[in-house]
């Protein structure tokens, strides 16, 4: 009798100590690290449906462990936030994975025999569409050339019926052979628009590289021959595109993308995909679109955590330069390899501005690509006539994007004004063969690629990689921004301008998450956040430098969902 009371009387307590709620998912012998100062490691992740339930100790957690709980022993791997690819372009990306890809390209003649190939696949009429080149980074340079570009002759040979375009990979220029050429109505007498320029050579003939604005000359070509498609096709090849990004990224960590430059349409498009619940990652869209477009056509914007959190658009992107590979940054003096040349102001600065005052008038974030430093210094003189209307000092958190080459005397100013410099790791190695070459030694050590000059000033850097213009490994770009070293060639571009291995991890996550107002959701695994996870073969605050580039992706978790496994 007196064992029955003693059991009657701690069952009351046996239960008061069970758990409320038992965890959908356990991620346990972790190495956690969790972007979140008040506990930058654990042992343990528990999740309940999409959120974080609990981080801590595998004892504890393992006290969230019922019946029906998923167990995922990481047996002692790296655990952190997902990466949050802080610009790209994601259906540019889809269209990469289906196109002829030259990022690896080593040489034109690489390049002229893939065209080749794909020529004797396609019917006559129909266009070659191909991206990545990049004449700096050729091994071998082109023995006929104008300023290091290649001639069309070889490439037109080989393609006499089908019209080629394969766009740069900054994707401020492109190549179109002698067919593309003629559909575009491309002679000796066309001239240059503004903010563009046909490449000529000595006699004046197109060699068949188009920079900048002029690249509208064979795009709109191109777009006359999609017109002939049949709409149902031309959105079913966009999906295609879409899934094989979802898939790319997802297999290289990435749980959340922001997408730096969507139309009307791929808006559209993108909300059906979150209603039908067909989105595996989380999109975060800038609208892109001229100033007279976009005025009074913005109902609905703008639109935030739409479909559980898979997309939202809260940015408005346009540009007032080009890219440094291209001679299209905007410089505040002339290329040190291009004498009298100072590079091109891509969109007119009365559109900027106009554009400027239509995302303060709609609560939505400015995004400006700018790359030079005078590209930079323009960009912040027209924010900072803007925000001037503001006296309540609200944190409108507007970016430039890229910000790659900077005059020292603007850096304060990012600080003082709030403004976010969104950059790309991967870019200054990716760069750094040509970047002195085209900046001198002066504004290359001081103003390019300046993180450290940055992060010190107390401005917030993002991080990402501008896909499809490089790799959208964040793996790649996180060794650049630790490294500032090539992987190919162990080449070194001012090391001194490093981030630490934190500062790099943080750039990829929480600063990616403010950077889009979405810090409260994302970018650090804390309690009621997102279960957006990733897990890692190696420790990135703690292997070697050559080590970062052998960490494989174990895992990606979208809301607690199992997205990717290796």
């Amino acid at each position: 009798m007196k064992r029955k009371i003693i059991v009657c009387l701690l069952l009351p307590l046996f239960w008061a100590c069970q758990p409320e709620e038992f965890a959908d998912t356990i991620i346990t012998n972790a190495n956690v690290y969790t972007v979140d100062e008040a506990q930058p490691t654990a042992e343990a992740i528990a999740i309940k449906g999409d959120r974080i339930l609990a981080v801590g100790k595998s004892a504890d957690i393992d006290q969230l462990k019922g019946a029906n709980t998923q167990v995922i022993d990481a047996e002692g791997q790296f655990v952190m936030p997902g990466f949050i690819e802080g610009h790209g372009h994601f259906a540019g990306l889809g269209s990469s994975l289906q196109n002829l890809n030259f990022l690896k390209s080593k040489s034109w003649e690489d390049i002229v025999a893939m065209v080749g190939e794909r020529a004797k696949e396609v019917e006559p009429g129909d266009w070659i569409t191909g991206r990545g080149w990049h004449q700096e980074k050729w091994m071998t340079p082109v023995e006929r050339n104008v300023l290091g570009y290649p001639f069309h002759d070889e490439l037109s040979a080989l393609t006499p019926d089908n019209p080629v375009v394969l766009r740069h990979a900054s994707g401020h220029g492109l190549f179109a052979n002698a067919k593309a050429m003629e559909l575009a109505g491309i002679s000796v007498e066309t001239p240059n628009p503004s903010g563009g320029e046909i490449v000529r050579d000595s006699r004046g003939q197109a060699i068949g590289v188009f920079e900048e604005t002029a690249m509208a000359m064979i795009m709109d070509a191109y777009s006359e021959y999609l017109s002939t498609l049949d709409a149902d096709q031309k959105k079913e090849v966009w999906l295609d595109g879409i899934e094989l990004a979802q898939q790319e990224c997802l297999s290289k960590g990435v749980t959340s993308f922001q997408d730096a430059g969507s139309s009307f349409r791929d808006i559209t498009w993108y909300k059906e995909l979150a209603d039908q619940g067909a989105l595996d990652l989380r999109l975060w869209a800038m609208l892109r679109r001229p100033y007279a477009e976009m005025q009074n056509n913005l109902d609905g914007l703008p639109l935030i955590g739409y479909g559980n959190n898979f997309f939202t658009c809260k940015a408005i992107k346009t540009a007032v330069d080009g890219a440094l590979g291209a001679f299209g940054a905007w410089l505040l003096r002339p290329y040190a390899d291009k004498a009298d040349f100072v590079g091109q102001n891509t969109v007119p600065l009365k559109e900027v501005r106009n554009i400027a005052q239509l995302a303060w008038e709609n609560d939505m974030q400015l995004c400006v690509h700018a790359i030079g430093d005078k590209g930079n210094q323009i960009t912040l003189d027209i924010m900072e006539a803007v925000l001037e209307q503001d006296t309540s000092q609200k944190n409108h958190r507007w970016r430039i994007e890229h910000a790659q080459h900077l005059d020292t005397s603007d850096i304060p100013r990012f600080r003082e004004m709030g403004v976010i410099a969104s950059m790309q790791g991967i870019h200054c190695t990716s760069d750094a063969p040509f970047v002195e070459k085209r900046l001198g030694y002066e504004r290359a050590k001081y103003g390019a690629y300046p993180w450290r000059s940055l992060i010190d000033a107390d401005v917030l850097v993002m991080n990402g990689t501008d896909a499809p213009v490089e790799d959208v490994s964040p793996i790649e770009s996180y060794y650049a921004s630790v490294t500032r070293k090539r992987a190919d060639s162990g080449f070194e571009f001012f090391t001194e301008q490093s981030m630490t291995r934190e500062e790099a991890i943080y750039s990829y996550t929480l600063a990616n998450a403010y950077g889009a107002f979405e810090e409260g959701i994302k970018g650090s695994l804390e309690v009621g956040k997102l279960a957006d996870i990733v897990i890692l073969s190696k420790d990135l605050t703690t292997c070697s430098d050559d080590e970062i580039l052998d960490t494989k992706i174990m895992m990606t978790m979208v809301g607690g969902e199992i997205k990717y496994q290796n």
